[in-house]
């Protein structure tokens, strides 16, 4: 079906060993290689994957679903795939749908293909209404700082071309979907989302990455934070500049106003202070914000540099 393109699929898990086998079983049989990475389980669920075909590589102890999705890019970087899709162990995805996700990929038409469970409003799933509309406040986020707009940036079932594979470069270890989705529209990598419906609710454990929704809602932002530290710094230290002037001004204000009706400061001289310090402050995270940008070229140089040495790499394993 996909002669000329070879296909990897890399599935994390973790306590999985109730629905591993059907996910392995159910993936068409044009895929050409199943890598499992097993993210410290405590049950059978390596043994299983093993047992139905597919490559084992182990984490000593449980590290979260985003490193274990780095460590799935690494070991599947050996087979130099031409397209990879990562897909959830937990059972809710159909495997069959991969062909929707590979497709926009063959015909040219983007370079990373996500599902998306709340694109139609008829897939969307029945589920907590907490949770939904905490995945729609990270995909407005994701959405705001991209310059694209996006419906779903937490789902687990993605395809990736071999270009965006070169020039993905993700640190979180807690997840990775966030992050991918800026570091791609960052590199003003082609996005693609398609909409497809789950197989049905969740039948075994519960979410390992979403189950506590403040935990979840703390860390992803906080890799939000860090991204945009890293590649927007301008941006990010910009708002804070312009926050901490504003309420500087404020203060400013509060204390004139207070002049003009009673000609002297007392006893609000503390606004005056108050108003100094946060202009201050302003004024210290606009210099932070335009020196962090000058690192933030530099790091895009570097990637640049990284992505010419993965392809050189590539083509002299091809020789």
């Amino acid at each position: 079906m996909y002669k000329n393109h070879k296909i990897i699929v890399i599935i994390p898990v973790f306590n999985e060993e109730n629905t591993i086998a059907a996910v392995i079983r159910d993936i068409p049989p044009y895929i050409d290689g199943i890598i499992v990475i097993d993210d410290g389980s405590g049950d059978r669920s390596a043994e299983i994957a093993e047992q139905n075909g597919a490559k084992v590589v182990k984490h000593p102890r449980n590290r979260g679903v985003g490193a274990s999705f780095q460590t799935g890019l690494t070991a599947a970087a050996a087979s130099n795939p031409d397209i990879l899709i990562n897909i959830d162990a937990d059972g809710q995805f159909d495997p069959r749908d991969m062909q929707k996700l590979i497709d926009p990929i063959v015909e040219k038409r983007g370079d990373f293909v996500t599902a998306s469970r709340f694109m139609d409003p008829d897939y969307r799933p029945d589920g907590s209404r907490l949770k939904f509309w905490g995945n729609q406040l990270m995909s407005y986020l994701v959405s705001k700082i991209s310059g694209q707009k996006f419906h779903d940036v937490s789902c687990g079932f993605r395809a990736y071309s071999r270009e965006a594979l070169l020039r993905l470069n993700i640190f979180g270890a807690f997840t990775y979907t966030h992050e991918t989705f800026l570091d791609f529209s960052i590199k003003n990598i082609p996005i693609v989302e398609i909409p497809i419906r789950l197989k049905g609710p969740r039948t075994h454990g519960k979410s390992k990455v979403a189950s506590n929704l403040f935990k979840y809602a703390f860390k992803t932002m906080k890799i939000i934070m860090k991204t945009l530290r890293d590649f927007k710094p301008l941006r990010l230290f910009g708002f804070i500049s312009g926050l901490m002037f504003a309420l500087g001004g404020l203060f400013g204000v509060f204390l004139f106003i207070h002049y003009i009706h009673t000609g002297g400061f007392f006893p609000h001289k503390w606004a005056g202070f108050l108003s100094g310090f946060l202009v201050l402050l302003s004024l210290l995270a606009l210099l932070t914000g335009f020196i962090l940008d000058m690192f933030a070229r530099m790091r895009l140089n570097q990637e640049e540099m990284l992505y010419y040495m993965k392809r050189r790499f590539l083509k002299d394993k091809q020789k």
